[in-house]
């Protein structure tokens, strides 16, 4: 069965510029919109620092891309759905034929 890609979330990189005092501010550009089908995993609370938070899991599932396309999602970039963020993990094909891909991703928010 295919996914059902209804979902158009936003792939966004950081992007790191000097801070003229040794370390780097970041920043995040968005490098195109996909399509995708967002399924929930497991969830977790945390406590971090003395916050709550809670983290949920994520399979999102996009249009394949060849390695090194712009299009092709990457561990360490994010999906960003309207004010929601999705942090990408890691990125494999959900198949033999490359017609999709399998991106696992968490959302962690503040409680």
């Amino acid at each position: 069965m295919s996914p059902r890609l209804t979902r158009p979330l936003v792939l966004e990189q950081e992007v790191r510029q000097p801070d003229g005092s040794g370390g780097y501010t970041g920043s995040w550009e968005a490098l195109g919109t996909l399509w995708a089908e967002v399924r929930p995993g497991s969830g977790a609370a945390r406590d971090r620092a003395g916050l709550a938070s809670l983290q949920q899991r994520l399979k999102i599932t996009v249009r394949g891309a060849s390695q090194g396309a712009e299009s092709r999602p990457q561990p360490g970039q994010r999906f960003r759905d309207d004010a929601r963020i999705y942090l990408i993990d890691a990125v494999q094909e959900s198949d033999a034929s490359g017609r999709y891909l399998l991106c696992r991703a968490r959302e962690e928010v503040l409680a």
